[in-house]
């Protein structure tokens, strides 16, 4: 160990004298020896981290050459990245540092799963100075231990694991603008917005869906494609005129060093070679304007520089790598990536064909071949992958938009993701506040706020209380509260939505026998109600009530017969205003004039019908208005108990079902020594007695000192008399069998002597048993009694106050 951190001195000594008045360089030299020193002392590495191979020595000095005649052919361009020096201090070629590793983790099969992984579970290391490569690169397996990371341990991290998913990846040397280096999005959308809108857009009702029934009013297609299309100008127009802010300009621009990953096409599918910017986890296309110029490129295989202008930036750059012109190897000859690709079809293909590959004669002088990589595999586990980002939380400033993330079971409420928009890039003003929500057990899954509407929208798995699914509330004050509510198709009513306000209440039905799919009801304003009523019974409110029948649309018509009845006055007392029904009190049209009308005693029968189907509908609206306030008070309850629910499958879950299982058999063990403890302890029971047995007054110590030497000889008389039970019943039942035997001994037969015998023997035995344990038991019971007393005297508890 010592002398690897002398030869690690050395070298940083001798890199200094290289680049002497460079302090920021120095400074950025000690930052990586600190942390090379406590991470050596921290794990013990494999050898291939501090030694190089032979044909690893022979790689740096291939290398080497390579640099002086680039520097000396090319003398306006920076020095290359070619060599490095890894966390051992030890010299490196690049190359050799990608360590090609497939996960058997489903999510990081595809480039997608990868570049979101490694872009949220690492954090930025900025580059200083931004316009000088780095010296040291550390190895993967290091930088997902510390999940600290410059932007070429990024897309050295991200191009291992591309590889090892067999995609056709390169890291990418060049140099890009300042808000992809230094991973500022303040002034990018936020792509949530995006998948969230695109969300919004598809759940739109089409014709054909059922829900549009509900929409009572017809309304002109026409009318609303002009409403929208002037919504849409507007729209426009406003986005023209807003002031577009515009980063400051950058003095550094096209000199900032930048490390990305390019996929090249024909592996997995790639129709379309594109860049993958690791520090985001996003894709672009490779003519993407903050792209601004490429170095060098490389994969584990071989190392290519960029031998193409780049005053375009990337757009007019061509990626043929077998190019010679476009692409500078430092290996010449070595086989690519596609075409190991190509070569293992074939294989399949011949071996399928039941043919054998023939390999090509080798030529003369074999072909120096890129050496095993030195970096041990990446090893990415379950817990990695749930918790995600360093510390379980990340939060990331979009324009306008702040976007926190959250490791599953990190909070107490189980939130997962918020979102905030503001209403000015400051982030000053909060406009709006989403929430995502996991394993909660009251199945909330999203929340909106909205700060300036006071409009809170939840929305619920299936599977809770009144199988709420939507519920949106709008509360401007106290007693005025507006409520928007959705119901899956479980419920034994039907109910799929309301819409409760203090003026109106409107239900929708599905799937009702009595084919009932709509109500409305309208509460009556002008009536003034008590203060006090109204804030005790508020579904008690009166409602606008109107009797009217409309008929269903007979065969050949266009218009429905209707009728509307007038109640009369005294319409609680059926005698009375059965008395007081006229059939002038019934109006309505009829289709066909020439037919009859009614009597007066049907349209009577008629309007007690609906009478009585009228009581029915204010006894649903009162439990409907109660529901209500039963699910707003149930959601009080649930949101000051929140109970997270985890699955055992993941490893959050199960080290939690671990620790709960050790706790219930720690409680389990606690408990069974306390019933131990209970039951050795003789003071157990006449301590159950007292208030408190954790205090003992000196009334109560005299008085446990006497019942329990009183409870003693109960016990001792006890076993005494039963004893004594057992001695007189052994001598009872001998001398019976001893008289029968004297008036019949002349009639009994041997056989009978002999059992009479053997019974005789028997209870002599008993009843000397019984005399026995009588007296040992009557010598015992003093000396017990003796000790008892002692114990007692001497037991902290009762010491005390007895010694006194």
């Amino acid at each position: 160990m010592m002398e690897l951190m002398e030869a690690l001195e050395k070298l940083v000594e001798s890199n200094n004298e290289e680049q002497a008045g460079n302090g920021d360089k120095q400074a950025e030299d000690d930052v990586h020896v600190s942390a090379v020193c406590d991470f050596l002392s921290s794990t013990v590495l494999p050898e291939s981290y501090r030694h190089n191979s032979l044909e690893e020595v022979r790689l740096l000095a291939i290398a080497d050459n390579f640099q002086r005649q680039y520097r000396l052919l090319c003398p306006e361009r920076k020095p290359l990245l070619i060599c490095h020096i890894n966390e051992c201090g030890v010299q490196k070629f690049v190359s050799t540092t990608l360590r090609p590793t497939m996960t058997s983790h489903p999510e990081l099969l595809n480039w997608e799963g990868c570049a979101s992984f490694v872009a949220d579970f690492l954090c930025l290391n900025p580059l200083e100075p931004p316009v000088e490569l780095p010296r040291f690169l550390f190895s993967a397996t290091s930088v997902l231990r510390s999940q600290t990371a410059t932007c070429f341990e990024y897309a050295a991290v991200l191009c291992s694991m591309l590889l090892g998913a067999n995609y056709d990846a390169y890291c990418v040397s060049g140099y890009a603008s300042k808000e992809m280096c230094v991973l500022d999005q303040r002034l990018q959308e936020c792509p949530l917005l995006d998948a969230l809108s695109k969300n919004a857009a598809s759940d739109l009702p089409t014709e054909s869906d059922p829900t549009l029934r509900f929409q009572r009013e017809p309304k002109s297609r026409f009318l609303t494609q002009q409403a929208k299309k002037k919504q849409e100008e507007e729209e426009a127009k406003a986005k023209q005129q807003e002031d577009v802010p515009q980063p400051p300009v950058d003095s550094l621009r096209g000199l900032r060093v930048h490390c990305w990953v390019l996929v090249l096409a024909g592996c997995r599918s790639v129709q379309e070679n594109f860049f993958i910017d690791p520090l985001t986890g996003r894709s672009y296309s490779t003519t993407y304007e903050h792209f601004l110029g490429i170095e060098s490129v490389w994969n584990n295989l071989n190392y290519y520089v960029n031998m193409q202008d780049c005053k375009d930036c990337c757009a007019e750059m061509v990626y043929d790598l077998h190019d010679i012109k476009s692409w500078e190897p430092v290996l010449f000859g070595v086989i690519s990536k596609r075409q190991l690709s190509i070569n293992l079809l074939k294989r399949k293909e011949m071996k399928m064909m039941g043919m054998t590959w023939e390999e090509e004669e080798e030529e003369d002088t074999r072909v120096f071949e890129m050496p095993r990589s030195w970096v041990t595999p990446i090893n990415i586990s379950k817990q990695d992958l749930e918790t995600r980002w360093p510390g379980g939380r990340k939060l990331t400033r979009y324009k306008k938009v702040e976007l926190e993330k959250f490791a599953p079971d990190l909070r107490m409420d189980g939130l997962v993701t918020r979102l905030s928009i503001y209403k000015d890039l400051d982030c000053t003003e909060l406009v709006t506040v989403k929430e995502w929500y996991q394993g909660r057990n009251d199945h909330l899954r999203e929340r909106e706020v909205n700060k300036v509407t006071g409009i809170t929208t939840e929305r619920f798995t299936p599977g809770r209380h009144f199988h709420l699914l939507f519920h949106r509330f709008t509360s401007t004050q106290a007693d005025d509260v507006e409520h928007e509510m959705e119901f899956s198709g479980a419920r034994e009513d039907g109910l799929v939505r309301r819409v409760d306000t203090p003026e109106e209440m409107t239900e929708n039905f599905m799937g009702r026998e009595d084919f009932l799919y709509y109500r409305h009801v309208i509460y009556d304003s002008n009536i003034q109600l008590p203060e006090e009523s109204i804030k005790a019974e508020p579904e008690e409110r009166p409602l606008l009530r109107r009797i009217e029948v409309k008929y269903h649309l007979e065969k050949h018509r266009f218009v429905p017969c209707m009728r509307t009845f007038i109640k009369p006055r005294l319409a609680n007392n059926q005698q009375h205003w059965a008395e007081d029904f006229r059939a002038d009190m019934v109006s309505g049209f009829h289709v066909d004039p020439a037919q009859k009308p009614l009597h007066t005693l049907a349209l009577y029968d008629l309007l007690s019908d609906l009478v009585k189907a009228e009581k029915d509908v204010a006894l649903q609206i009162k439990s409907s208005k109660k529901e209500v306030r039963d699910i707003m008070a149930c959601r009080e309850q649930e949101e000051t108990d929140i109970l997270l629910h985890f699955s055992p499958w993941t490893a959050t879950g199960a080290a939690k079902a671990h620790s709960l299982r050790e706790e219930m058999e720690r409680v389990a063990a606690e408990e069974q020594r306390w019933l131990q403890e209970k039951e050795n302890d003789f003071l157990a029971p006449f301590l159950s007695r007292l208030c408190d047995i954790e205090i003992v007054s000196a009334d109560d110590a005299q008085r446990l000192y006497g019942d329990s030497l009183m409870n003693f000889k109960k016990c001792m008389v006890t076993q005494a008399q039963l004893i004594q039970e057992r001695h007189d019943q052994a001598t009872n039942a001998l001398q019976k069998i001893q008289e029968h035997y004297q008036e019949n001994q002349q009639d009994m037969s041997h056989q009978e002597e002999k059992e009479y015998q053997a019974y005789c023997a028997q209870h002599i035995f008993q009843i000397h048993i019984a005399q026995k344990r009588l007296s040992m038991h009557k010598r015992s019971a003093a000396q017990r009694y003796r000790a008892l007393d002692q114990r007692l005297k001497q037991d902290p508890r009762l010491a005390p106050y007895l010694l006194n």
